[in-house]
């Protein structure tokens, strides 16, 4: 096994999609079986989404969904990725966190975003407009005071005041210069465009701001990784969500994961076809030796600390073998 890769946590983030002929139920409870089975196979984290209004995702409620993963799990750490700041109090956050972390103590992770919605209309339902994203520092600060006792209001947060959840800043635009100022642990993807990761960790790493959450920068990569025998395997792996994102982007709304072959027999629009084959490039996908190469030159290129795996697809088995091929690669 690589050095660079024997020196790197290998995480996971499941967002609940739902599957066609299957429910949220379902969905939901397939994440938490996953959690278990990737506790079992060695992973460092495992974290859960927020989405509102999207038919095709369960998650709508991750610090609740952590819960059921916290307590069907012994060891993986478990957290959000990640809580969209600006659609909450950050108090009732603080709150959440923390009776998460007193219920499974040294295990939670905070991972938090300053998304308000993809809708006007989940907006507006959330009481949120699209300027509330531009408030995500100050909502940030605010909720690591409710932890360290800090808030000029004199309230106290419980059971969150004096613990210590590890807080993750998600890295979507403006989000590398605020993890940099506050200090803070980034996650950022996405592994299809590289050059602009790159730049977001290199402006991460020069403005990177000691602070009693971290003393140094330290970079999640994140983005789609499928392992399978052949590389034809791990392409069809991909195949149900470039079709699902290149349906969103036609049609407006985000529908549950089909089965690959179905993928394959559409009949598709030019623009439907554009997007779909878009959304199957610039993924890490192959055999154990193919993935292994890539994993290795993107890490030597960010020098990122850990990777936050993003894979969504309509065949669970075929998602849990490639997870446990990555472990192979991952653990020697």
């Amino acid at each position: 096994m690589s050095s660079v890769i024997a020196a790197t946590r290998f995480s996971v983030l499941d967002r609940s999609r739902t599957r066609e002929g299957g429910t949220n139920a379902q969905a939901l409870r397939d994440t938490v079986r996953l959690a278990r089975d990737l506790e079992g196979l060695g992973y460092h984290r495992f974290w859960v989404s927020e989405h509102h209004g999207v038919p095709g995702v369960a998650g709508s409620a991750p610090t609740v969904l952590a819960a059921a993963v916290a307590s069907a799990t012994d060891t993986i750490r478990v957290g959000t990725g990640g809580v969209m700041l600006p659609n909450h109090q950050p108090l009732v956050v603080a709150e959440q966190f923390g009776v998460l972390e007193s219920l499974f103590p040294g295990r939670i992770d905070m991972g938090l975003g300053r998304s308000v919605g993809f809708t006007d209309g989940v907006r507006k339902a959330l009481g949120r407009g699209k300027d509330d994203a531009d408030d995500f520092a100050v909502q940030l600060d605010e909720l690591l005071g409710w932890f360290r006792g800090t808030s000029p209001t004199g309230v106290h947060a419980r059971p969150a005041e004096g613990l210590t959840v590890p807080p993750f800043v998600l890295a979507m635009g403006e989000g590398a210069a605020i993890a940099a100022r506050a200090g803070l642990p980034m996650v950022i993807g996405d592994l299809r465009s590289r050059e602009r990761m790159q730049r977001g960790i290199d402006h991460y790493r020069a403005h990177f701001r000691p602070s009693p959450w971290a003393r140094e920068p330290y970079v999640v990569i994140s983005g789609t990784v499928a392992v399978a025998a052949t590389p034809q395997e791990a392409r069809r792996l991909l195949i149900p969500e470039a079709w699902a994102m290149a349906y969103s982007r036609t049609h407006g709304t985000f529908p549950p994961l089909p089965p690959a072959e179905r993928v394959e027999g559409l009949a598709m629009t030019e623009k439907e076809r554009g997007f779909y084959e878009a959304g199957l490039t610039g993924h890490i996908a192959g055999t154990e030796e193919q993935v292994a190469h890539e994993l290795e030159t993107v890490l030597k290129e960010t020098a990122a600390q850990e990777v936050l795996v993003t894979t969504s697809t309509y065949d669970r088995e075929g998602l849990l073998d490639s997870y446990r091929r990555l472990a192979t690669i991952t653990s020697g």
